[in-house]
């Protein structure tokens, strides 16, 4: 007879929601807008802000960073909760962004990226003639 874990299953669940040692799951981030720029906030604790690489592609954005064991080798490490290993995100960016004007802060285990809204992408009002030679102003 051939047994089953019934829990195997959730394991696996787990594994690819919340990642392990060996493949950390990606980095939660938050997004929002501020006037005419987008921000972006990867979590990223414990993180050297050397090992961070940040790349744009076409309009591709990628963040790519490493943690470290706090360890040597030789230390018998007596527990190992905390995800380590390659961290890598990537956003997809429109057309209507400046990619080649992003601007990234690292403070606090907190990488933020600011996005500049391109100039021709901001609204507009647009100039309404009349028969009358009167003009309006529509949105």
């Amino acid at each position: 007879m051939l047994m089953l874990d019934p829990f195997r299953q959730l394991d696996r669940l787990a594994e690819q929601v919340l990642g392990t040692v060996a493949r950390p799951a990606a980095m939660p981030m938050d997004a929002w807008r501020e006037g005419d720029e987008y921000v972006v906030a990867f979590d990223l604790p414990g993180v050297e802000v050397d090992s961070i690489d940040l790349g744009v592609e076409q309009n591709a954005l990628t963040v790519r960073a490493e943690r470290k064991a706090p360890v040597g080798e030789g230390t018998e490490l007596l527990a190992s909760e905390r995800p380590r290993g390659v961290f890598s995100r990537q956003l997809v960016l429109g057309d209507a962004l400046e990619t080649e004007n992003v601007k990234a802060n690292y403070d606090a285990g907190v990488l933020t990226l600011r996005i500049p809204v391109a100039a021709q992408a901001a609204p507009r009002k647009i100039e309404i003639e009349t028969k009358g030679g009167q003009q309006q102003i529509g949105a």
